[in-house]
């Protein structure tokens, strides 16, 4: 009987637990090791769009999603103004990623995994049966991103997205009644602390209304995260006999919601042929050029699609152009979305 080998993850964000937790269950000794802890709040949009059920029961992620928030209305607004609305196509799920990556931690560990948390794993050379998901990569970048949770503010809509001068940001509705705000802001030198310098970003994008409307909220300071050096990638990349998932893979523009689901979504097309490897039945050379080729397919028009329009939504007039097209309904919502997705 051959023997079953190892999985190595490095990385323990949506992609690396997830795909750590389908293989443990499929029997595949799994060792994963991340440089946090269990649970933490991430820079994150904490909405996932377009994610089939089938992804979810392949990863075995039912129970751990089961009450995931859902939401379908996007509410858009330019200069404190709600200018339109738009129904998704499929609900989008909502959960924060503080909930949901300690949920995903736990399940792992229960079904056998190796997790090691606060855990640097040196730079090396690619290696057999080692997986690389260790989020975005760093690059010289003008932009920042900030978080934060707000506790029992009203929206307009399921999903609000406000555009302002070199910055969008979004607001969604969480568990215990939280919203999640988060933003894509270009950086500027501002003296201030967690929300205060959420607010202070609004304002210097021109959000003065949205800025106004938090002014006097209850914030979860205990939630900011703030991350700098966001590349946006346009390609997938991986060098020979690596296997790469997630933001460590490909940074997509936040806009789409689809960071999260691309995390899934790669860790469900890397699962088989990770399997296959693991029960010898593959070479490791093989299985990296299977699943390279694989998200090529899977995430090449998204990638694509995303980076065209990413700066209609941070240049002034561009976001008053594509707005004023969704307004009069000549947008191609659906072909986008289906583009985006």
């Amino acid at each position: 009987m051959t023997k079953v080998r190892p999985i190595e993850i490095i990385g323990g964000g949506l992609a690396g637990l997830s795909l750590g937790l389908a293989l443990r269950r499929a029997g595949v000794p799994v060792t994963l090791s991340d440089l946090g802890q269990y649970p933490r709040h991430r820079v994150c949009g904490e909405f996932i769009t377009s994610l089939a059920e089938s992804t979810i029961t392949r990863l075995g992620l039912t129970s751990v999603m089961q009450d995931a928030l859902h939401h379908q209305q996007v509410a858009w607004f330019n200069d404190g103004r709600q200018l339109c609305t738009q129904h998704l196509p499929v609900p989008a799920r909502a959960m924060s990623r503080h909930r949901l990556d300690a949920r995903l931690a736990h399940a792992f560990v229960a079904a056998g995994g190796r997790l090691h948390t606060q855990t640097r794993v040196p730079d090396r050379m690619p290696t057999a049966g080692c997986v690389i998901a260790t989020g975005r990569r760093r690059s010289p970048s003008p932009w920042i991103g900030l978080k934060i949770h707000v506790c029992n503010l009203p929206l307009f809509c399921d999903l609000e997205v406000h555009l302002g001068e070199q910055t969008y940001v979004g607001l969604t509705r969480v568990e215990d009644n939280r919203v999640n705000l988060c933003g894509l802001f270009s950086r500027r030198e501002l003296a201030a602390k967690g929300s205060a310098l959420i607010i202070a970003y609004l304002r210097a994008a021109h959000l003065s209304a949205l800025a106004d409307r938090l002014e006097n909220t209850d914030f979860d300071e205990a939630s900011f995260c703030a991350v700098a050096a966001l590349g946006f990638d346009q390609h997938l990349t991986a060098s020979p006999g690596e296997v790469v998932l997630g933001d460590a893979g490909a940074l997509i523009p936040p806009f789409t919601g689809n960071g999260m689901a691309m995390a899934l979504q790669g860790a469900e097309t890397a699962l088989a042929p990770l399997l296959a490897y693991s029960r010898g039945a593959r070479e490791w050379a093989e299985t990296c050029q299977r699943i390279q080729l694989a998200l090529h397919r899977r995430f090449r028009l998204r990638l694509t699609t995303a980076a065209v329009l990413h700066p209609f939504l941070l240049q002034r007039l561009r976001q008053r152009w594509l707005l004023r097209l969704a307004q009069v309904r000549l947008l191609p919502f659906r072909p986008l979305y289906a583009a985006l997705h």
